[in-house]
């Protein structure tokens, strides 16, 4: 086989270039993936009751640019979606992240107002205020309320997903859920929030449709690099794998999903609720809640248990924030750039970074128009 453009993986980083160099030039493109399908982890599905599913956990399209946005409005319609999160505290189910509703949900009024007032008065109405920052504050009252909201929100929940203990990870793990100081129950407040009406893998099958992209699934690189002549290679696999893991292993966080199917109309009150404390899982996802007109009388939900990375055992999904890991992978980064100068690595396992889609979409036309469509066969 032959190809201008060789591109691993079908997730959104190999697809976003695929389409772009097809759309826009005659060169043919050869993509391939070692999963039965594309999409990545957002690809999804409609099981025996018609319910879309999120094969690889839950994915809420949110973006503050209207970049991602409008590309991605080629290949498909919106609905509206503002993501909110429930978590069980106390035998209570309140606002993730926690916020002034949260607040008066878990203490009495009266304690509450005073908390309120205080956090107002001292910071301003608004804002997102890391737990860490809430800490050190010297406030007797804002302490014990930051002690509160780490053992009893933060702590648990942190250390079942990560394996590690918040101290031990890279502070960006703690500003990813701050306390916020309104009654915006809302988990993100980007401007844009929206999901796609028919689900994401329509998405990636209008983009993959081109006369000059052949798509290879169940593939994987190592089998078949040397099978295919290509001009130009765009890697989105995992960076230590490329190099045959020279350098070590770069350490992932996994998650099992358990699914089940309930004769109820409803399973629980939103799509996503946290459970911090005294279970072995992170989350539920009731998928029902994502989409319009599901009207089934049964429902369907996912348990997610996040787990250690085991090569060939289960899949890489979040790389661990922490320096020692970062400068692992800074090894195979100058490595890279000494010795295959001309490879694209992109995407969250080849750079071995924390991408939600609307980042790793916004980076793929970044890479596509300053470095691709420049580029002569």
């Amino acid at each position: 086989m032959k190809c201008d453009f060789l591109i691993v993986g079908a997730g959104f980083a190999g697809s976003v270039i695929a389409e772009r160099i097809a759309s826009e030039s005659n060169f043919s493109v050869i993509v391939i993936d070692k999963r039965l399908h594309i999409g990545g982890n957002a690809f999804d599905f409609r099981d025996e009751n018609g319910i879309l599913i999120h094969k690889y956990g839950p994915h809420f399209f949110h973006s503050v640019s209207n970049k991602p946005v409008d590309y991605l409005s080629q290949f498909t319609e919106w609905i509206p979606y503002q993501h909110k999160t429930l978590g069980l505290v106390d035998g209570k189910l309140i606002p993730i992240p926690f916020n002034f509703n949260s607040l008066y949900e878990v203490f009495p009024f009266k304690y509450a107002k005073l908390l309120e007032n205080k956090l107002l008065t001292k910071f301003g109405f608004g804002l997102k205020i890391p737990i860490l920052k809430l800490q050190e504050d010297e406030d007797e009252d804002i302490k014990f309320l930051s002690d509160y909201i780490y053992k009893n929100v933060f702590l648990n929940y942190t250390q079942k997903q990560w394996g590690y203990s918040p101290n031990e990870l890279d502070p960006s793990v703690t500003a990813r859920i701050p306390v916020l100081l309104s009654r915006d129950n809302r988990y993100f407040q980007d401007k844009y929030q929206v999901l796609p009406k028919d689900g994401y893998t329509p998405i990636f099958e209008r983009m993959l449709n081109k006369k000059n992209i052949k798509l290879l699934l169940n593939t994987s690189f190592k089998d078949v690099k040397e099978e295919i002549d290509y001009s130009h290679l765009i890697y989105t696999g995992a960076i230590d794998e490329f190099f045959d893991f020279r350098f070590g292993h770069l350490p992932y966080r996994s998650l099992k999903f358990e699914f089940q199917k309930h004769n109820l109309k409803q399973f629980q009150p939103n799509s996503v609720v946290n459970y911090p404390n005294n279970n072995d899982f992170t989350r539920i996802t009731e998928f029902k809640h994502l989409m319009l007109n599901q009207e089934q009388k049964s429902t369907t939900i996912a348990i997610e248990f996040p787990e250690k990375y085991v090569d060939m055992i289960n899949e890489r999904f979040y790389p661990i924030p922490q320096l020692a890991n970062t400068e692992i992978y800074n090894q195979y980064f100058q490595f890279a750039q000494e010795n295959v100068p001309s490879t694209i690595f992109i995407g969250r396992l080849a750079e071995y970074k924390y991408y939600n889609m609307n980042e790793v979409i916004s980076v793929a036309l970044m890479i596509y128009e300053n470095k691709i469509k420049k580029l002569k066969i």
